[in-house]
């Protein structure tokens, strides 16, 4: 269960002076020696925090061990909208979510229970974002732009990526509680991964959810294209394999709407997560057939080109 730590970040988040270094401060109250780095990225309408935890495995990469690392990023434009909108914004839900893994699993190895693979988990605290225009509600906007967050979030490290970000609002799904994206990766959407359909059925308790995705939502922002949102945006940078976690609603919900935060859907997806990173560092979970992929480049090429801003 990770309701504590949700709540308890949620009480340092919902501030209109929340600031990673207060994000820093309740990560060493947990671990004082963690490997936490904050520092300001500065964009075109103003600047945020970066956070970075990175959460060594028994047998992972930082130890000189085999182990595969798992990224879990937090992805929004910003925790509040602020003069515009007093409070945690909607759009919050995927930075309190990694923070959230990264009490978790601190807390999970000072009682001695440490996953084989790292971790590393990456989200942006930014408590006054501007909000966009967007159909059919309006989204939360970002101080800076996309690319650059990709740029700090995504490391060459990563043999795989789960992106949380709320995605409430479309009518893409119509559902409450959270969804997964098939695997994208270098330019391909891949079929849906079996192993994190397995998980997410052991979690929930119930029949694993999906959003369907469309081509323009795995290309960068800035193109002129119409995006479900910005949760597929880490593919464009990593020749990863990513997935998506989405926060979703059964009715569209603005990303700059406050009050609008469920911490029992936030904990579902959480808990998926954390499985998720036990699993993959054991070796224990595929986010795609590394065959089939090879045939698909045989057959159609790369379609790496999707990850740029084309012609």
């Amino acid at each position: 269960m990770l309701i504590k730590q949700l709540i308890e970040l949620y009480e340092v988040l919902d501030a209109s002076d929340a600031s990673g270094e207060k994000a820093k401060t309740y990560l060493r109250t947990i671990a004082p020696d963690c490997d936490v780095q904050v520092y300001p990225l500065e964009g075109p309408q103003g600047k945020t925090d970066m956070i970075k935890v990175r959460i060594p495995g028994k047998n992972g990469k930082v130890a000189g061990g085999s182990a595969p690392t798992i990224g879990l990023l937090g992805r929004l434009g910003g925790l509040g909208a602020r003069p515009e909108r007093i409070g945690f914004v909607s759009d919050g839900d995927g930075a309190l979510i990694a923070l959230a893994l990264a009490a978790k699993l601190l807390d999970m190895q000072k009682k001695g229970d440490v996953l084989e693979g790292d971790v590393f988990i990456s989200t942006h605290i930014c408590p006054n974002a501007p909000t966009q225009p967007h159909k059919p509600v309006p989204f939360m906007g970002s101080p800076v732009e996309m690319s650059q967050v990709n740029r700090e979030e995504v490391t060459p490290e990563l043999d795989a990526i789960l992106c949380v970000d709320t995605t409430k609002g479309n009518r893409i799904i119509n559902h409450r509680g959270f969804a997964i994206s098939p695997t994208v990766k270098e330019g391909y959407i891949l079929k849906v991964s079996e192993s994190l359909l397995d998980i997410m059925q052991i979690t929930t308790g119930q029949l694993p959810q999906v959003f369907a995705l469309a081509t323009q939502d795995i290309t960068p922002y800035g193109n002129g294209l119409y995006h479900l949102n910005s949760i597929l945006q880490p593919c464009t940078a990593t020749d990863a394999p990513v997935v998506g976690v989405a926060i979703v609603t059964e009715t569209a919900v603005p990303g700059c709407a406050t009050g609008a935060s469920h911490i029992t859907d936030m904990e579902e997806a959480a808990r998926f997560m954390l499985e998720v990173a036990k699993a993959f560092g054991r070796g224990e979970c595929s986010f795609y057939d590394e065959e089939e992929y090879q045939k698909m480049l045989s057959l159609y090429g790369s379609m790496k080109h999707l990850q740029t801003q084309g012609k």
